[in-house]
């Protein structure tokens, strides 16, 4: 298949790829500067971690996995029980970017990705913030 064509999860390596990068992520949410975020999540985090491999993986143009499971992910409506603002959001996005970088994903897909998932985690913000 031509790289043109390629979506980003093939571009990124598939499957194997990103259950790595969820399984990453969701580790270094347990770093002290993610612990606003993470307090946002039960304790047990499996759950919330499959759920996002699932949604990922069809973010990113792979197989509807989420959809097929839980239907629509309506992520806006979703998060807002949990109160969410720019500290969050910045600690979220760490996570991510330090996921990206753990697991190796190149320029310049990584930029594109992560520009992205910047605007999708700016999405959730609900909090009211001066």
């Amino acid at each position: 298949m031509s790289q043109t064509h390629q979506t980003p999860y093939e571009k990124i390596g598939g499957d194997p790829v990103v259950r790595k990068l969820a399984e990453t992520f969701y580790r270094l949410m347990d770093s002290p500067e993610a612990k606003d975020i993470r307090a946002l999540h039960p304790a047990e985090i499996a759950t919330s971690q499959e759920k996002f491999y699932l949604f990922f993986t069809g973010w990113l143009g792979g197989p509807a996995w989420y959809q097929e499971k839980y239907g629509h992910p309506k992520l806006r409506a979703r998060h807002l029980p949990f109160p969410i603002g720019k500290k969050e959001r910045d600690q979220w996005m760490v996570c991510m970017v330090n996921a990206f970088e753990e697991v190796g994903i190149a320029e310049p897909l990584r930029s594109e990705l992560l520009y992205g998932l910047l605007t999708l985690a700016d999405h959730m913000r609900n909090k009211t913030e001066a």
